[in-house]
């Protein structure tokens, strides 16, 4: 009597859900793009800032008499004005959502998976699907804070991945729109070149996460045994 050999493969569509193809890849090198400002400023090439997200998102014009003339009115206080802040924001948050969602249909965290995951999970202990969050991030914190949030609710990260993903965005935090745009008064005090700023703030983002790492493993282990 014959027995039927078990099949050690993995399922057809586990197996094909990392398959990477060249449209995947494109579309990573253009969220990549749009969201880490590299379309921001570029000399004689004005015409790219267009597609840059921080240009996308837009901001509100100015007033003649900015302490009375807003929508918030003078001396905006209590949860109301909470709200109204919030709700400004909303705007920003679901075009970043619309943009990844687009992106993700033609294979941008399969592409950043295979890309990111032996850089993030030697260093951060993370896979490389998350790393498209990280790089919203750069730009927009709630819009890295969403990302992060529905790789968590459809189960591909776990609540560690989590806090060491918090760790990296709450450090510097929209680090490239908030250098370029609030840091950018600084530049003419800089005796260093102003991209060097830049990467020290990138690189502490990752010392930040290593030590939480590090304390999940160590003092916080038994939070994580049933993960």
């Amino acid at each position: 009597m014959s027995e039927t050999p078990i099949s050690t493969d993995k399922p057809a569509d586990e197996a094909s859900e990392w398959k990477v193809s060249k449209g995947a890849y494109i579309a990573l090198i253009a969220v990549v793009l749009m969201f880490s400002g590299a379309f921001l400023k570029v000399d004689g090439m004005a015409w790219l800032g267009a597609f840059d997200f921080t240009t996308l998102g837009g901001a509100f014009g100015t007033m003649k008499n900015p302490a009375t003339n807003t929508f918030v009115g003078t001396g905006g206080l209590s949860a109301k004005a909470g709200f109204l802040f919030a709700l400004s924001l909303v705007p920003t948050v679901m075009l970043a959502l619309g943009l990844l969602e687009i992106f993700t249909h033609y294979g941008a965290i399969r592409a950043a998976h295979r890309l990111l995951t032996p850089l993030l999970k030697p260093i951060l202990g993370i896979p490389g699907h998350t790393g498209l969050a990280l790089i919203t991030d750069l730009q927009s914190t709630d819009a890295g804070a969403a990302l992060s949030k529905e790789l968590y609710d459809s189960k591909r990260i776990t609540r560690k991945d989590v806090v060491i993903m918090g760790a990296w965005q709450y450090s510097g935090a929209g680090l490239i729109n908030n250098y370029f745009s609030i840091g950018s008064a600084m530049f003419a005090s800089l005796t260093l070149p102003v991209i060097i700023p830049l990467v020290l703030m990138l690189v502490m983002k990752f010392v930040g996460a290593v030590f939480v790492r590090l304390m999940l493993n160590t003092v916080y282990k038994k939070d994580f045994d049933n993960e």
